[in-house]
């Protein structure tokens, strides 16, 4: 007689759902037997802390578009998950989290791990509860997973250590509660816009004499609606960054991305048109939107509450990206007038010019932009990209220029540290055979280090830059533009990760000076397995915006005579194209 953990398990494999990232602890051993007793059909990834589980749970969710599911045993083990279900609730992707309890009738008399996790989930959950008995988990546990694919967002079951082994035969039956009742199925139907909002964004997109595109996650499935779109409209098109793979970054309509991370061209689209086209993004930095007044708003978003959220907005399309550009394509009218996206294309031109420039010094020490350039030029059609959240992610977003065939992920508007091997490892878990690649920082590598060696444990090709340059950076940088405070408590103990790379089973690589970037990228794309390519860079390069607006400007001159190593910092601002990016302020 099946108990209250077999029902799960077996339920999960209705749904189709394939692998379960998780780390055991005595308040999950009933789930963990039922995982063991069907290794042959549901997969269990052992992680090294159970927050890793989340981020690569929600990772997997966003590469797969399928289920993600995290497992963590009870108090400690259910608290370390909440850093990535926020993630996976702030991006909208399905996760269901388990998590493991005291003793049933122990529970709230202060025993150990005594932590009531329903009560603590319950900001980031769309669906959330404690399961009793057996005969309740079999009402439950497809509703969690339906809950999390229906709404986008965190499901999460609680289950006392007990009753994950309470038999089926064991658990007392209501006279309503009739056995199979509730179908293990997802019933998704077509998600189309009314009409009305169809015309009404028609007549505005085809008044318009300058139309730009901002384009987020919610467009990835919708590239060839989108390019349609583009050429109708003649649009430029910029990139969220959860969308950077949403158009190739040579693609001749896009200007890469938008916001401190993103491109002058970008920028410059957003505030000179007359009519914005937003698909599948919430962007959330409301400066970089059309100022009010200046731009009539179009948005589709399969999420009405999504409707609106950054500016106001005439038509909403409320309606999957691919299917609402489609009716949407129908009626718009080829625009003779190609100006505003020529305009467009020609500062892309000039701003791929300055990158280069960066991105060709060779100055000791290193500056991060020229061995992230190299990687990414090597990176295969296939490749999948992760990075972390600071002064890498900006890196990765500017001078790593995706192609037709690539993917990319990140902790978007979570922006949360130690995301970025984690959702590598869950890319290799999700597309076997796929190489995968990262560029993380030396403070977000190190708060998920040992996760490295699950990377080796499940044999992940993965190539991870880590760019250490013994600063939290992007901090340090904020703190000078944001406040006009001197860089303070940002700097870290060094770490040789290379070595770590090697004591886990993997190999390390270091490199220091430009002229041996070739050779070190040529050792790491022949080896087989995981590798981390430690890289020594200029921990004064600063991180700036395409445009420096004034109030940045004015408190970092305030701050930079305070802070240590103004005059390396100073130097590195009198080059291109940061000596641009400053000029852009006055």
């Amino acid at each position: 007689m099946p108990n209250a953990a077999d029902i799960l398990i077996e339920t999960l494999i209705k749904w189709n759902v394939e692998v379960v990232f998780g780390l055991p602890g005595d308040g999950i051993n009933g789930i963990m037997e039922a995982l063991r007793t069907r290794q042959d059909r549901i997969r269990f990834i052992q992680v090294r802390h159970e927050e890793s589980a989340a981020f690569m749970a929600c990772a997997y969710a966003k590469w797969t578009g399928r289920l993600g599911v995290c497992l963590a045993t009870s108090g400690p083990g259910g608290t370390h998950l909440l850093t990535g279900l926020y993630d996976a609730r702030l991006d909208q992707a399905p996760v269901l989290a388990v998590t493991g309890m005291q003793f049933h009738d122990l529970i709230e008399t202060f025993t150990q791990q005594d932590v009531d996790l329903t009560r603590v989930f319950n900001d980031v959950t769309v669906f959330n509860a404690q399961v009793s008995d057996a005969v309740h988990m079999e009402n439950l546990a497809g509703l969690a997973c339906r809950s999390a694919l229906a709404e986008r967002g965190v499901a999460h079951l609680s289950i006392a250590s007990d009753v994950q082994e309470l038999a089926l035969d064991e658990s007392r039956r209501s006279k309503r509660n009739r056995p199979s009742h509730t179908p293990d199925q997802w019933f998704e139907g077509d998600r189309l816009p009314d009409a009305r909002q169809v015309e009404n964004a028609a007549k505005i997109l085809n008044a318009a004499k300058k139309v730009a595109i901002l384009a987020g996650q919610g467009a990835r499935s919708a590239r060839q609606e989108l390019e349609r779109a583009a050429d109708l409209l003649a649009a430029p098109v910029a990139k969220a960054l959860l969308g950077k793979a949403v158009l190739p970054d040579d693609h001749p309509h896009t200007t890469g991305g938008i916001g401190i991370l993103g491109t002058l061209p970008s920028q410059e689209a957003l505030k000179e048109c007359d009519a914005l086209l937003i698909v599948g993004s919430t962007f959330p930095y409301i400066e970089y939107y059309p100022e009010p007044g200046k731009a009539r708003i179009v948005q589709i978003d399969r999420d009405a509450q999504r409707i609106g959220l950054r500016c106001p907005v005439e038509a909403g399309l409320v309606g999957d990206a691919a299917q609402t550009l489609r009716l949407l394509n129908e009626r718009l009218t080829q625009k003779a007038d190609r100006g505003f996206l020529e305009k467009a294309q020609a500062g892309m031109a000039r701003w791929r010019e300055m990158m280069a420039l960066s991105e060709s010094r060779t100055d000791v020490p290193m500056k991060p932009q020229v061995i992230v350039k190299a990687l990414g030029r090597r990176m295969p059609d296939n490749a999948i990209l992760t990075t972390d959240s600071g002064q890498n992610t900006e890196l990765a977003a500017r001078h790593i220029d995706l192609r037709a065939g690539q993917e990319f992920g990140v902790s978007g508007a979570l922006a949360s540290m130690a995301c970025g091997l984690p959702y590598a490892i869950a890319a290799g878990i999700a597309f076997p055979g796929r190489p995968i690649f990262s560029v993380v920082g030396d403070g977000g590598f190190a708060m998920q280090l040992g996760e490295f060696s699950t990377a080796v444990r499940y044999g992940i090709p993965l190539k991870l830059l880590v760019l250490k340059n013994g600063m939290l950076n992007q901090i340090a940088w904020e703190q000078m533009m944001f406040l006009g405070n001197p860089q303070f408590g940002c700097e870290l103990q060094p770490i040789d990760f290379a070595m770590a790379a090697e004591a886990m089973g993997g190999i390390g690589l270091s490199v220091t000076r430009p002229d041996e970037i070739e050779g070190v990228l040529d050792a790491a794309f022949a080896a087989d397995g995981p590798v981390v390519i430690e890289a020594v860079v200029d921990a004064y390069e600063p991180m700036m915006p395409p445009k420096m607006p004034p109030d940045y400007a004015k408190n970092f001159r305030k701050a930079l005579p305070q802070t240590p190593g103004h005059e390396q910092i100073e130097e590195n601002v009198s080059h291109e194209p940061l000596s641009s990016m400053m000029a852009g302020s006055s």
